[in-house]
Parts: structure tokens; sequence; C-alpha cells
């Protein structure tokens, strides 16, 4: 058998073995083998991607955080599937000082986010049943969709100073399969927060199609003004599981705790109360010393906010500096979280840009597409890269896109 033939062979072999949810393209993409590429040479790239708050030179308290971890109840199993309630009462608590009371009760630990997404999905979802999510949005979705046998419909936000849902395009993606409606609050990457008007809408439309709302909250904290917005935990007007977890709250991605709050009419919240514990019970993924350590690391959100946001501020003054000195670039309006999305000329793909930046100025920035944007001429900057990087890199990436 000729070699090529035998590779196709083999991968018709290995397309029967594996399932169909995991049949991913995986393979690097152009703008990943040109990052590879660069790191093969040797060459030192500006990171302004960065999403991984340890990696950002941020102060921690390590060694309050660290002894957190060391402490002698861990040594007993003690198996809770909503999580200890000792924990569960540190995210209550984490809710009552900044925004309203909220049951212990309502509240089920997971390890991440995406693990909720999961717990949820699985809750709500039968195969190929469908779940409405914003476009733009966070790339992980599709991935967490497939997994579950879910699959995506999305619904676009609109930009006309500032972003808003598209409620006519939300009415027209439902149908008899429809299950749920995601939105992230504030949206990643726009930074758009869903306004009072817009949680009405949304309300009013899950009631009419007996819909659940999932609400990703991970960047709530971080509204740029400083005012605490509203949260859906306390959404009474439709059954909703509002998400979040320490990994922005604190800036502790490694110290794996999320959870999911249920809320809702009575008979709702406890129905599916009740499912999410036995869902929660088949895998047990919360580990003892984290869950012990909550209420201690749910408190470093004091210390480590603040150096965030002002560096989110500062990074965020230096783009609207480098922006003054050139007409053919601007950003869009940001409310909160750690990303600005800069609107460029359409002159090739925005992966072609981002990979032509990347070879040609040692900078690192995401295009569009990554986050769904529907046409070309966007490109992805993290605020929360450290200043003296940002400065370097965004005046890399803003003096050829300047004629």
């Amino acid at each position: 058998m000729a070699i090529a033939g035998r590779f196709l062979f083999l991968r018709v072999l290995w397309s029967r073995m594996f399932s169909h949810r995991t049949d991913w393209k995986l393979s690097p993409n152009r703008f990943t083998q040109a990052q590879q590429e660069l790191r093969a040479a040797g060459r030192e790239v500006l990171d302004l991607t960065i999403s991984n708050p340890t990696r950002a030179e941020l102060h921690y308290d390590a060694e309050t955080i660290l002894q957190a971890l060391v402490n002698p109840q861990a040594m007993d199993y003690d198996p809770q599937p909503k999580g200890l309630r000792s924990a569960r009462e540190a995210v209550a608590g984490y809710y009552g000082k900044q925004h309203n009371d909220i049951d212990p009760e309502s509240i089920v630990l997971t390890s991440s986010t995406s693990e909720g997404y999961s717990y949820v999905f699985r809750l709500l979802c039968n195969v190929e049943d469908e779940i409405l999510v914003p476009k733009p949005s966070y790339p992980l979705f599709e991935f967490l969709a497939d997994l579950q046998d879910v699959k995506l419909v999305p619904y676009p936000l609109l930009y006309d100073h500032g972003w808003q849902i598209d409620f006519p395009s939300l009415y027209k993606a439902v149908n008899h399969r429809t299950r749920a409606v995601v939105l992230v609050h504030p949206n990643n990457p726009t930074g758009s927060f869903v306004v009072d008007e817009e949680r009405s809408a949304l309300n009013q439309f899950c009631r009419e199609y007996n819909l659940a709302l999932v609400a990703d909250e991970v960047f709530l904290d971080y509204a740029h003004d400083g005012a605490a917005r509203a949260t859906f935990a306390d959404n009474r007007e439709a059954l909703t599981f509002t998400l979040s977890g320490l990994s922005k709250i604190s800036g502790l991605p490694q110290m794996k705790l999320a959870w999911i709050v249920t809320s809702g009419a009575n008979e709702q919240v406890s129905a599916a109360l009740a499912r999410l514990e036995v869902i929660a019970d088949t895998y047990l993924s919360m580990n003892a010393p984290i869950q012990l350590a909550a209420p201690l690391l749910l408190d470093q959100r004091h210390s480590v906010q603040p150096l965030l946001l002002d560096r989110v501020r500062a990074n965020l003054s230096e783009l609207d500096r480098g922006l003054a000195k050139q007409k053919s670039c601007r950003r869009l309006d940001v409310e909160g979280g750690w990303y600005a999305v800069l609107r460029v000329p359409v002159t090739q793909s925005d992966e072609d840009l981002a990979i032509e930046i990347l070879r040609k100025h040692s900078v690192l920035v995401h295009p569009g597409h990554f986050y769904d944007f529907p046409n070309d001429g966007y490109l992805i900057v993290s605020l929360i890269t450290p200043l003296q990087d940002f400065r370097k890199g965004i005046a890399k990436v803003l003096e050829p896109l300047n004629p």
C-alpha cells in the first residue's frame, strides 16, 4: 500500500475509533504557526494578549495564600455534592457584601466556569438541542457545546455608540429546540454590560419561550468606572444560572474554584438544584484544601482587584494617547473587563494582519475572528499587560496602521 493510501486508511480507522464530538481540526492554524516560528527563532515577543493574571507582574500575598491551603481538616474526606457548606457560605458572603443576599443552598461549586457550563448544558439539553450565544464572544463556547452534544446558535451584539443586544435577531433565532440564552456580563471581549432594559427584555423573552438564562459574570467586578453593576445571581424573573469564580474575581485561576448560583421561581429552582446535585455528585470534582481556603481566597479580591483595575485604566489611557496621534484606527467603547477592541482599516484579513504584526514587529495581538466578529477590521488587546510592555507594543501595532 502506498504511503498516502496508508495514511488515508489510518485516518478512516481513527475516525471510527473516536467520537464525532471530538472531530476537531487539531493541526495548528497559521497564527499559531507564526508564533511557534518566532519562538523557535529565539525572538522576543511583546504579548498583548495576556489573560493570565498570575503572569501579569502583579503583587500577590503569596504567604497568606499558601498558608490558607495548609488546613488539617483537609485530611478528612467529606464528599458534599454541592460543595462544603463553609465554602458556599463564603461565596454567598461575596454576593451579600456587594449585591444582595444569596442562599448558600442555591450554590453549586465547580472546579471552573467551564465545568459549570457543562453541568448546566447537561441539565437543560438533550442531544442536538440549541443554546443561544452572543456574537462576538468568548471562543470556548464551541468546544463546550461539542462535548455536550449541544448546538450553538448565535445572536448578534450590535455596535452603535456602545454595544446592544439585537433582540429582533434573538427572536428569529429561537425555535422548539432552544433551551437557554447565554449572556456574558460584561461581555468578553467587548466589555459591554447588560443594561436594565435589556435584562427586562431577556427575562420576558425567556418567560415567553420557557427558556433559562445562563449568565457568565466572571468579569463583573471590573467595571472601569468603579461603579458596581447588578448581578444576575438574584434574578427571579426567569430560571437563571449565574457562573463565576476565583479565576477573575481574585485573579487566581490556578485555585480551581468556581460556582453556579441558581435563581428564579421557587419550584423551578428546587427542581433544577435537585438535578444539579446529582450531576455534581456523579463527578465530585471539588477538592478539600481549596474549599476550606475559599473564604481567604475570596478575600484576596480586595487587594488584587484594585491592582488589576489600575493596570486596565493605565493601559487604556496609553492606548488612547496612541490613537490620538493617528486617524485610521479607533477603539470601541468598553465598560468593563480586561480587553479592548480596535477598529482598524480592512486591507487584509484580521488573521493576516495579526500575523504580519507578529512577524514584522514581534507583537502578539488577537484577530477579531477569534471572537467571532462578523467582519474583518478588528484587533483585540489585553489591558492587563504590564504597562511598559503595553506601551512599547501598542506603539508598534499602531505605527504601521497610520497611513
